[in-house]
């Protein structure tokens, strides 16, 4: 993945023609665009750095807006249009952000929500007892258990789900991360971040702190999304059935107030 990043890191806004294909193009340049056309109000979705669906429709509408033809191709007239609008943005946050709060805040409780848990190998009977919980309060729930974290990001999608968990053990670094990048933060993702970072305490007696970051499993969940790296392994393995019903606890606490800081 480092790789990868550096590669993205190469392009900037203008330095290629930008559309829909497949498999999607990624790099700085898709989320500077995403965090143009957000911020001037037209819903790219998330800022990803991924040029999806939502972009494409996105740019089509930015463009008919601004009398260009509005073929979801960013070239040189669409850059050149989105320059000059740079000084009215509407706001900081983007147009993707603020619906995620709004929806987010329209609703309540575990009763039917559609959550995905995952885990990539050695936390299945958490995972499993976790999913157990949750079905007993009403939600219907998608467990995933397998080493590649895309397949997850993809299943999840494909499924609907309104939010992932996913948890790994480690011996350093432990967290709750959620999706951040410059220019764009999930509100939903960070505050079940710190919903979970709060409830993992007690079982494993270690901080883990909510982190923002933009790792894959990430960026390619198309809903609020948490990676938990929990430790240590044999505590952790030990204290499996309280992790979980705090765990639980988290997603309730976050059904209910999924946003926790005033933005």
């Amino acid at each position: 993945h480092t790789w990868a990043a550096l590669i993205e890191a190469d392009f900037r806004l203008g330095d290629r023609m930008l559309y829909l294909r497949s498999p999607m193009t990624r790099g700085d340049d898709i989320t500077d665009l995403q965090q143009r056309l957000g911020s001037l109000g037209f819903d790219a979705g998330y800022v990803d750095g991924i040029f999806g669906s939502d972009t494409e429709s996105a740019v089509r509408n930015f463009q008919a807006n601004q009398g260009l033809t509005p073929d979801g191709v960013v070239g040189p007239d669409t850059v050149m249009a989105l320059g000059r609008l740079a000084g009215r943005r509407s706001g900081e946050k983007t147009i993707a952000e603020v619906r995620e709060t709004e929806r987010l805040r329209s609703q309540q409780g575990l009763q039917g929500r559609r959550i995905v848990v995952g885990e990539t190998g050695g936390v299945a009977a958490l995972i499993d007892t976790l999913a157990r919980r949750l079905r007993a309060d009403g939600a219907e729930v998608l467990t995933l258990h397998q080493p590649d974290l895309s397949a997850h990001a993809k299943t999840a999608n494909e499924w609907d789900g309104a939010v992932y968990l996913g948890v790994t053990l480690a011996t350093e670094d432990l967290s709750v991360a959620y999706f951040q990048t410059e220019g764009f933060v999930s509100a939903g993702g960070r505050g079940l971040a710190e919903h979970a970072s709060h409830a993992i305490v007690g079982p494993l007696n270690a901080p883990h702190p909510a982190v923002g970051m933009r790792i894959p499993i990430l960026r390619e969940t198309r809903m609020p999304a948490v990676w938990c790296r929990v430790g240590d392994p044999a505590r952790v393995v030990e204290r499996a059935p309280a992790l979980a019903l705090s765990l639980r606890d988290a997603l309730a606490r976050w059904c209910d107030r999924p946003v926790l800081r005033a933005d």
